[in-house]
């Protein structure tokens, strides 16, 4: 069996850590357009609308999707102050 390159997405690998692919729909892609305009990133904006319509939490560790109204976790190391 080949060995898929670093970094690519594996459907074995992905599946032996309970992983499962969201395919992007029309409702996930029309809930990007009711979105307010916090942040102009189309991905991250197209992450926060399937987590809207999905019922699930995202896990990001951009700050900028803070004001979204969407279950999510921030994560990321905090910066101290000096």
């Amino acid at each position: 069996m080949l060995e898929p390159k670093k970094g690519s997405v594996c459907p074995a690998r992905l599946a032996a850590q309970h992983f499962e692919l969201l395919p992007i729909n029309a409702m996930h892609a029309a809930e990007v357009a009711l979105l307010p305009d916090h942040h102009q990133d189309p991905f991250d904006r197209l992450l926060i609308a399937q987590a809207q319509v999905e019922g699930m939490t995202l896990l990001t560790a951009d700050r900028a999707l803070k004001p979204y109204t969407v279950n999510k976790i921030i994560v990321g190391a905090k910066r101290l102050r000096s």
